[in-house]
């Protein structure tokens, strides 16, 4: 059973940092694109970022382009979102995905593998 569990969320300042983690059990990552997709309430799903399975080529929504920075690391079987300069509109559940492709619309649209249950991230003073 493909699953993945996301960590690292919590409170933070506006111009904080945060780093969330998505492990994954009961498949290899490396031959899989990932990504991160976000829901804030009331909102629509926004697809956030996305990595190749190779970790060559990225993709950031322009809303987190500079600021987010998504790794992997297939022999941990890990994925990463590294979120700086945080601001109070990024609040929102994170959710870590295994998408068909890279294309951030495919997060948007659900088109995915597997996904996790997602970790809150709230930006407040």
């Amino acid at each position: 059973q493909l699953q993945l569990v996301e960590s690292g969320g919590g409170l933070v300042q506006p111009g904080g940092s945060l780093r969330l983690s998505c492990a994954a059990s009961g498949f290899t990552l490396d031959t899989y694109p990932m990504g991160w997709f976000r829901q804030a309430p009331g909102k629509e799903r926004e697809g956030v970022s996305c990595i190749s399975s190779s970790g060559i080529s990225t993709n950031y929504a322009d809303s987190v382009k500079g600021r987010f920075t998504v790794s992997r690391d297939n022999a941990k079987n890990t994925v990463y979102l590294q979120m700086n300069s945080l601001k109070p509109e990024d609040t929102a559940v994170y959710y870590c995905a295994a998408p068909f492709n890279c294309a951030l619309a495919t997060m948007t649209q659900g088109d995915l593998y597997a996904w996790g249950q997602g970790t809150l991230v709230t930006v407040s003073s």
